[in-house]
C-alpha cells in the first residue's frame, strides 16, 4: 500500500515542479509553441476549478479537497488492497487533488500551462495535476466497468449452476 502513497507523492512532487518552473521562468500569458497549431506551453492562472467555474471559491475548494483527500485515504485502506488498478486510480486522483491544492493554498489560485487545440478547439489549459485527476477518474470508470462484468458472470454462473 506504501508504494501507492508514494505514486501520489511523485504526482505531487512533479506538478509542484513543472508549476515552479512555469512560474520563474515564464510571463503570465506568455505562450511557447511546442507544436504549432496543435500543443503550447501557456503560463496561465486559474483561481477556480475545471474551465474556470467557481472562480474565487477557495473557502468552498479548502473544504471539498480535505473531504476528497480523507475520502480517498479511507478508500485506499479499505477497497484498493484487492485491487492494484484501482489503487493506482486512487493514488492519482490523490495527488492531483494535492497537487492543485497546494497551489489553492499557497498561491490563492492554481498554475497551469498544457494549452491544446485539438481539432479546431482551444481546450482549457490544465497541468499535470489535473492530467492525473483525469487519468485516475477513468481508471476508476474501467475498475468499476470490470467489476461489474465480473459480478454479472459470478451471478449468471450461480443462476445457471441452480438450475434457473
Amino acid at each position: 500500500m506504501v508504494l501507492y502513497y508514494i505514486l501520489a507523492l511523485i504526482i505531487i512532487a512533479i506538478d509542484q515542479l513543472t508549476k515552479w518552473i512555469v512560474v520563474r521562468t515564464m510571463e503570465l500569458g506568455e505562450q511557447i509553441t511546442i507544436i504549432g497549431n496543435f500543443f503550447y506551453l501557456t503560463s496561465h492562472r486559474n483561481s477556480g476549478a475545471a474551465w474556470g467555474i467557481l472562480q474565487g471559491q477557495m473557502g468552498f475548494f479548502y473544504v471539498v479537497t480535505v473531504i476528497v483527500v480523507i475520502g480517498l485515504i479511507y478508500y485506499m485502506q479499505k477497497y484498493a488492497r484487492e485491487s492494484k488498478l484501482l489503487a493506482v486510480a486512487l493514488s492519482l486522483i490523490l495527488g492531483g487533488a494535492i497537487g492543485n491544492f497546494i497551489d489553492r493554498l499557497f498561491r490563492k489560485e492554481v498554475v497551469d500551462f498544457f494549452d491544446f487545440i485539438i481539432f479546431g478547439y482551444d481546450y482549457p489549459i490544465f497541468n499535470i495535476a489535473d492530467s492525473a485527476l483525469v487519468v485516475g477518474v477513468i481508471l476508476v470508470i474501467i475498475v468499476t466497468i470490470i467489476d461489474e462484468r465480473k459480478e454479472k458472470q459470478k451471478n449468471d454462473a450461480t443462476t445457471h449452476s441452480n438450475g434457473t
